[in-house]
């Protein structure tokens, strides 16, 4: 074995505790195993060193010997290399590396209920829906206990065995010898795939499956004021459960279609109004639509076109929290593409009054102001 010092080789200082010992070790078994480096030619003799080291340290009066006579006093009677301390402490690292299947002797691990699988629903509805809320009955495909054998999977109470490969843990044992001693590993049943259990009399409505698919009507409630993309949860309403263990839930996620009139932000609600150059320019008391009724906004004169009103309160129900967002309202001027001669002379006077030239017409306003007062 090495002779370097063994406080080196774990990477401690000499006053190191117990447990910091203890952490060093872990940390290095991980590290250097040599099933976990079969690349590494050196990964044996470094995991070797260190478990050396581990032993010497984990042993209080062995400890005690290596500090006051350090490699001297690993003469017979001494230090025993692979010895007892410390090897339960290894079986703690298999048990980190196979998730519980590694160590002496192995363990039995029958499998038990499990929760059945979550399901996704997506939910349609209109901007109108999500205002008001309420309920809505949706048809989903799931999976449910078979009502004929309970889950049990066999036609009838003797028409289950238990596995004789794996004796009804689910589980099959391999051992493995190595240098460091004999390990078992545990896996999956081959003969009963890890259910414990060998069916010989099928349930014939679930193929000794203990579960069927059934189209199911669930009643949702729509929150008033439900976004795009929130979800909602059902408890218990998917997949059904393995032996005995509860129904997986059902998430309802809401899509709300986009309206032809408002769009929304959140809380809030958008919306264009068109008003003609008069009204723009004079003013005007407009009643606007909103998703429950309509609302009175009152437009000043000399509005520009793109402007925004708010009509605080009549948005959408705010989802968390109390009251409604607003409903903004957003001016749109709308330009006439005809006119006939006498809005035209009048909107002609309205520039001249103004000192605006306009008009891409012959004999315009302007010139017949000009023949009027003998302008040249």
């Amino acid at each position: 074995m090495s002779k370097k010092d063994y406080y080196e080789v774990l990477g401690l200082d000499r006053n190191a505790s117990e447990a910091e010992i203890k952490k060093a070790y872990r940390r290095l078994a991980k590290q250097y195993h040599p099933d976990l480096n079969k690349d590494d030619p050196e990964a044996e003799n470094k995991f070797k060193e260190m478990k050396e080291a581990y032993d010497v340290l984990s042993d209080p009066q062995k400890k005690a010997r290596y500090d006051r006579f350090g490699h001297e006093a690993g003469a017979p009677g001494g230090f025993d290399g692979f010895g007892g301390a410390g090897f339960g402490g290894i079986d703690e690292i298999f048990e980190q590396f196979f998730g519980g299947m590694g160590g002496m002797g192995g363990r039995r691990r029958q499998r038990g209920p499990e929760q059945g699988d979550h399901l996704r629903y997506d939910m349609e509805i209109t901007l109108e829906e999500a205002f008001y809320g309420g309920d809505k009955v949706i048809t989903i495909p799931r999976t449910e206990t078979c009502p004929e054998c309970d889950g049990k999977r066999a036609k009838s109470a003797d028409g289950a065995e238990t596995c004789p490969s794996c004796g009804g843990s689910g589980q099959q044992q391999y051992t493995r010898s190595t240098p460091f001693g004999r390990f078992v590993s545990m896996q999956v049943c081959s003969n009963c795939r890890g259910e414990g259990t060998i069916i010989s009399d099928p349930c014939p409505t679930c193929s000794a499956q203990g579960r069927v698919v059934e189209e199911r009507k669930i009643e949702i409630k729509i929150p008033p004021g439900v976004e795009d993309g929130s979800r909602l949860r059902v408890s218990g309403g998917g997949e059904a459960g393995m032996r005995g263990g509860p129904s997986g839930d059902l998430y309802v996620v809401f899509r709300v279609r986009p309206h032809k009139v408002f769009q929304r932000k959140g809380s809030d609600l958008w919306l264009e109004e068109t008003l003609s150059i008069s009204q723009a320019a004079l003013g005007v008391e407009k009643e606007i639509s909103t998703l429950d009724g309509t609302a009175n906004l009152t437009i000043p004169g000399g509005t520009q076109h793109g402007a925004t009103f708010r009509l605080k309160g009549h948005g959408m129900p705010r989802l968390r929290g109390s009251g409604r967002g607003d409903l903004h309202v957003k001016v749109k001027v709308n330009v006439p593409k005809r006119l006939s001669q006498r809005q035209k002379e009048l909107l002609e006077e309205f520039a001249y009054l103004n000192g605006e030239e306009v008009g891409v017409e012959s004999k315009g306003f302007f010139d017949r102001m000009k023949d009027a007062f003998g302008g040249g």
